[in-house]
């Protein structure tokens, strides 16, 4: 059998004779839609794309920054501090607590001579008198171990004219003692900012700032903080009294007088008082302050950042690592280098805190002048 071919105008034209019609509108508006669909399918892809490769590079870069800032402090400072508080012996080849940037030790203690000169030296028989009022006595502070929180700028003239050594001994101890404790007070304050710095994760700008500030006053190299660590820290009170003592004539020498100079520190660029008696060609002169606290202040910086001194942080240092309280008697074995007796000198000392039991100090609280002053006691 043999079949026609039928082509498709013939089928269509049986069927518009049957009554139907073929469209092809609706095919036509399908792939109209299916065309856009597509064409916003395509502009969408590459808009993603396009941002992604936009903003992959900020993320990585700010991804990378945040774990650079967290390494520098975890690693720096955290991990750093962590090695401090083992019992880690500070031997004299250790790199710890070496060198000295000595541009800004004494910046803060410069700043007492902007302070109004308004300061008045009160008289022996006034002082005496205040500290009756107050009942401010040493035996109480050896009993109760609370000193008052009397703060004089001068020594009374009289110091030379009190003719009872007791009393005249007294007299020194209950001026310059609460001088003392104050900055032992700052200084543990400080600290104690220190290790709550160093054990976040992650610190302020404020924080960081203040580490700066820090690393310049101790004159800290490479800004380590383990030297800082170990510089920030406290001098027993019976070593100082004991220094003062010494090198005042308990509070009768023309450095103490004149110069508010406690510790017979000196210089040889900033004003002084150039000792009586010195050869022509003597530079030096001793450190001049405008308070007392200034001298107790830089006496401090000075033990805290010489490298004379570096032998007598390291074993304070042991001591804190053992837990055990810091001895006037103990640290100063290494002052020898404080005077040119050497030896001579710290036997002097020694004999100094004993004959006058100073030790009872050492462990004696300033009173609270304020709330954050409350908290040490």
């Amino acid at each position: 059998m043999r079949y026609n071919k039928i082509t498709f105008i013939q089928i269509k034209k049986y069927l518009k004779e049957k009554g139907f019609t073929l469209r092809k509108a609706k095919s036509k508006n399908y792939s109209k839609d299916n065309g856009f669909i597509i064409l916003s399918r395509t502009f969408l892809s590459s808009l993603i794309i396009i941002s992604v490769f936009f903003v992959a590079p900020i993320i990585i870069q700010f991804a990378s920054e945040r774990s650079l800032y967290s390494q520098e402090i975890k690693n720096d400072s955290k991990n750093n501090f962590n090695k401090t508080l083992v019992n880690k012996e500070l031997t004299k080849s250790s790199k710890v607590d070496e060198g000295i940037i000595e541009k800004y030790l004494f910046d803060d203690v410069i700043k007492f001579d902007d302070l109004p000169n308004d300061v008045v030296r009160l008289s022996a028989s006034t002082i005496q008198q205040l500290f009756e009022e107050t009942n401010y006595n040493l035996n109480d502070v050896r009993k109760k171990k609370l000193v008052k929180p009397v703060s004089l700028s001068l020594l009374p003239e009289e110091m030379k004219a009190i003719e009872n050594t007791k009393k005249r001994k007294e007299l020194f101890i209950q001026i310059i003692l609460p001088l003392i404790i104050k900055e032992n007070n700052n200084i543990r304050l400080e600290r104690k900012k220190l290790f709550n710095v160093l054990n976040k994760s992650r610190n302020t700008s404020s924080e960081k700032k203040w580490l700066e500030q820090k690393f310049k006053q101790y004159g800290v190299i490479n800004k380590d903080l383990l030297t800082l660590k170990i510089r920030m820290d406290e001098i027993p009170a019976s070593m100082a009294i004991a220094q003062a003592a010494k090198e005042t004539g308990w509070g009768t020498s023309r450095f103490a007088l004149e110069g508010n100079a406690l510790f017979g520190q000196w210089t040889w660029s900033g004003e002084g008082i150039k000792p009586a008696g010195a050869d022509e060609d003597t530079t030096h002169k001793v450190m001049k302050f405008k308070v007392l606290q200034a001298s107790v202040k830089a006496y401090h910086r000075n033990l805290n950042t010489h490298s004379s001194y570096r032998e007598f942080r390291s074993v304070r240092a042991e001591l804190r690592d053992k837990g055990k309280a810091l001895d006037g008697i103990i640290l100063s074995d290494y002052l020898d280098k404080y005077a040119a007796t050497g030896k001579e000198y710290i036997r002097i000392l020694q004999k100094i805190i004993k004959q006058n039991q100073l030790t009872d100090f050492d462990d004696a609280k300033l009173l609270p002048s304020s709330m954050d002053l409350e908290s040490l006691i």
